[in-house]
């Protein structure tokens, strides 16, 4: 067992440890357009992660007054459920390796989640990962979600420790910016886009992949 200097692990789910932030965008266009909204992946990009509160600011102002956030939203739970259901899940390469190293040595693991609860339980149970995680924190469990610092001062709170003394794990500029806000070692694992110049500053450092993390936490 190595002994670590970082005492927890805060993780994004979509996009992070599971492979379907690549869904929320391909389902969240598909159900726009269904509604006569022509959303694109730039749009979709610009709320990963982003709490209803403020995506829905965001998206009527690109579409219109009249978006209905919660039904399109619904419909793109629908569809990408089916697809799901259809097709199955994928976890993000390294996953395993990377939450086993953690459990092994005695690193305490958190998910801070935009995904409720119910979900994101299946999802996990589904690819035998959520005997990994000694919390799940949802946004629905918190007063402002991403951007917002609220989900991960929680995480940590509930693992028993300052932000400060944990990595979190992130592939979006919304959940870092939450993250970074927080205080937590701010770490970048891209997925669909790398880091932008606005949140570079705001980054401990990125990885290439989850299977990278271990050096980092081994050199905090």
């Amino acid at each position: 067992m190595e002994k670590l200097k970082i005492k927890g692990v805060i993780s994004d789910m979509d996009g992070v440890i599971l492979d379907t932030e690549k869904l929320y965008v391909r389902f969240w266009c598909e159900a726009a357009n269904f509604y006569g909204h022509p959303m694109e992946k730039r749009h979709a990009l610009g709320i990963r992660s982003m709490n209803k509160k403020f995506a829905s600011v965001k998206l009527k102002g690109w579409f219109g007054e009249d978006f209905d956030y919660d039904a399109v939203r619904q419909k793109r739970i629908e569809l990408m459920e089916k697809y799901i259901e259809e097709n199955g899940i994928e976890s993000k390469y390294g996953a395993e390796f990377l939450l086993s190293y953690l459990k092994e040595n005695g690193c305490k693991v958190a998910l801070a989640t935009a995904t409720g609860f119910d979900r994101t339980k299946s999802y996990l149970k589904r690819l035998d990962l959520f005997k990994y995680f000694d919390e799940i924190v949802c946004s629905s469990m918190v007063q402002n979600g991403k951007p917002e610092p609220d989900i991960y001062l929680l995480a940590a709170e509930r693992l028993g420790l300052k932000p400060q003394e944990c990595i979190a794990l992130e592939d979006s500029q919304n959940g870092i910016k939450s993250a970074s806000s927080a205080g937590c070692k701010t770490v970048m694992v891209p997925d669909l886009d790398g880091p932008s110049d606005e949140i570079k500053p705001l980054l401990y450092d990125v990885a290439d992949g989850l299977r990278d993390v271990v050096r980092i936490i081994r050199n905090a």
